[in-house]
């Protein structure tokens, strides 16, 4: 059934690995998909997603003024045995493209799969996020852990030094040498490890 889903977790529980390996169960049926990621997102090469574990995949890499619907419904028209959309690092999201995502779903009748983080660095939601965890069908937690054990829903952004940060702009990409997923009590006594 064609829905809008949105895989959420804090930082390093493998979305993106998920994420590909969702793709990956598509094309081993015969069923072509289409992936995108978003070109703010330049830690690897622009136009792939590639996960912590080293998967990779090509996507099409989208901005803030692209139009999923649009290209979808053209590329449709084009090539209509597509099945499934699956989108990267779903927190950069507008709130149109969300809607424009829920339209793929509802209107050309393809599931859409999103990935991506529920809130930044100090707690507070993404965009794409915020308007995911309201209009999506499905939700899915992609759980992982903290250093204590606890379950991490909380990311932290820390300097060359390991100490959480608690100012800056909300975007700055980064990996694991700049963020680390954290429980509630450790976000929020700032303890980026076990003591």
């Amino acid at each position: 059934m064609a829905k809008l889903y949105f895989y959420y977790s804090a930082m390093n529980a493998g979305k993106t690995t998920t994420l590909l390996q969702s793709e990956y169960n598509y094309r081993e049926r015969g069923m072509k998909t289409l992936l995108f990621t978003p070109i703010i997102d330049d830690r690897y090469k622009t136009g792939t997603i590639t996960s912590r574990i080293g998967l990779k995949a090509d996507a099409l890499s989208f901005d803030k003024g692209f139009d999923f619907y649009k290209y979808i419904e053209g590329h449709l028209k084009k090539e209509n045995s597509l099945k499934c959309v699956l989108i990267d690092e779903a927190q950069f999201l507008s709130k149109e493209q969300v809607l424009q995502l829920s339209d793929v779903a509802d209107f050309l009748k393809l599931p859409v799969l999103t990935y991506g983080l529920r809130s930044d660095f100090l707690g507070e939601p993404f965009e794409g996020s915020k308007y995911l965890l309201t209009i999506a069908e499905e939700l899915n937690e992609i759980k992982t852990v903290c250093h204590c054990g606890r379950k991490a829903t909380m990311n932290a952004r820390v300097d060359e030094k390991g100490k959480v940060l608690r100012e800056g702009e909300q975007v700055e990409i980064g990996g694991n040498e700049r963020y680390i997923s954290l429980c509630h009590r450790h976000f929020k006594q700032g303890i980026a490890k076990a003591i």
